[in-house]
């Protein structure tokens, strides 16, 4: 579940209960929490005076500290990544959430294209969270091929309709080696939709791949020029396809620690440049679940006060897509995880081209 995998520190039971009542108070309440506070929450037996020798330890080994305005404390980075990866316990959400959850998803999916799709997911994220929603926009690879057109342009070069899952159309100019004729280039679109059609883009290009590799020396003319010219049109997916949505990024401006105005556009300036974030997310890819950022563990300084909590959509196992909920470092981690990990799970299962 961590961004840089457990962090152990030789605590205590003891120590560790405290560091939990905490975290979980400043979490709920947002304010410094005191000595006397915690000996009467934290459900033990101590005195105040013994929770202060606790504090100043925990205190020396960087998981808590005292603001300058008040006697109270507050878990730094290092303190929350302890509470996250050994100390919470994060319940499931219940089964009528999640039907809920399941229904405005597949709802969405049956009627969206996938940009459409994405923006959904992340107004969803948002309204459950209330913090800032981001879902990557779904890969092409796994989604059918329905049909492929060629129209000749000038010169050696092409235009390539591709139609993909009934609803989007892609267009893309490709170099053909030569000039084609327009009878020439029906004649390829025909071999590759009877070849083809129906079978996803990453299939498509698996199978072009090692046809060209394995069959070029028993190939007419035509199989050959079709292969290469669905290679050049299915190969290299456009560049566009990286990209994110985001939703409720205003929800972020009611946290306290997240309304410094400079802070805050430094924020929605990363949303909209994108390429950093886009870095941030792609390692969520390689993760197994959901993976957490906490303040400067994402190494991005306009997220320096924010956490982020993301994981893979899958489809067929593929990843296809990241998804997350930004918000503060002070976030309900034990209620933002469960609803991370089940929408990416419903958002991969709604996309299933097979389901």
């Amino acid at each position: 579940m961590g961004a840089q995998g457990e962090t152990h520190y030789p605590l205590s039971e003891r120590a560790q209960h405290l560091l939990k009542t905490l975290v979980e108070r400043y979490i709920r309440e947002g304010q410094p929490v005191g000595s006397r506070t915690l000996a009467r929450e934290c459900g033990l037996d101590i005195s105040p005076a013994t929770v202060r020798n606790v504090m100043a330890d925990l205190e020396e080994m960087g998981l808590v500290r005292s603001p300058h305005t008040s006697a109270g404390r507050v878990p730094t980075v290092r303190g929350y990544r302890l509470f996250v990866d050994s100390l919470l316990r994060v319940e499931p959400l219940d089964e009528r959430q999640v039907e809920r959850l399941r229904a405005e998803i597949e709802e969405a999916a049956a009627e969206a294209d996938p940009h459409e799709l994405a923006e959904r997911a992340s107004e969803i994220l948002s309204e459950l969270t209330r913090m800032a929603g981001v879902v990557t926009v779904p890969r092409t690879e796994f989604r059918a091929l329905r049909q492929v057109e060629f129209l000749p342009l000038s010169g050696n070069r092409a235009l390539a309709i591709l139609v993909v899952d009934e609803r989007e159309v892609q267009n893309r100019v490709i170099d053909t080696g030569r000039p084609y004729g327009a009878e020439e280039l029906q004649r390829i679109s025909n071999y590759l939709n009877e070849h083809f059609a129906g079978l996803t883009l990453e299939e498509i290009r698996t199978r072009l791949v090692r046809d060209m590799e394995e069959t070029r020396a028993h190939m007419n003319r035509l199989m050959d020029e079709a292969i290469e010219m669905g290679r050049r049109a299915l190969v290299a997916p456009p560049a566009e396809e990286e990209d994110y949505v985001v939703s409720g990024e205003t929800q972020l401006m009611s946290f306290r620690e997240l309304s410094d105005v400079e802070k805050l556009r430094q924020l929605f300036e990363a949303f909209e440049q994108k390429r950093d974030l886009l870095g941030l997310l792609d390692q969520c890819v390689r993760a197994r679940g959901v993976r957490i950022f906490i303040g400067e563990e994402s190494g991005y300084e306009p997220l320096g006060e924010c956490s982020v909590v993301s994981a893979p959509y899958t489809v067929e196992g593929r990843v296809v897509g990241v998804l997350g909920v930004i918000g503060p470092t002070r976030m309900a981690y034990d209620r933002v995880i469960p609803i991370v990990d089940v929408t990416a799970r419903l958002l991969g299962a709604a996309l299933n081209p097979r389901a």
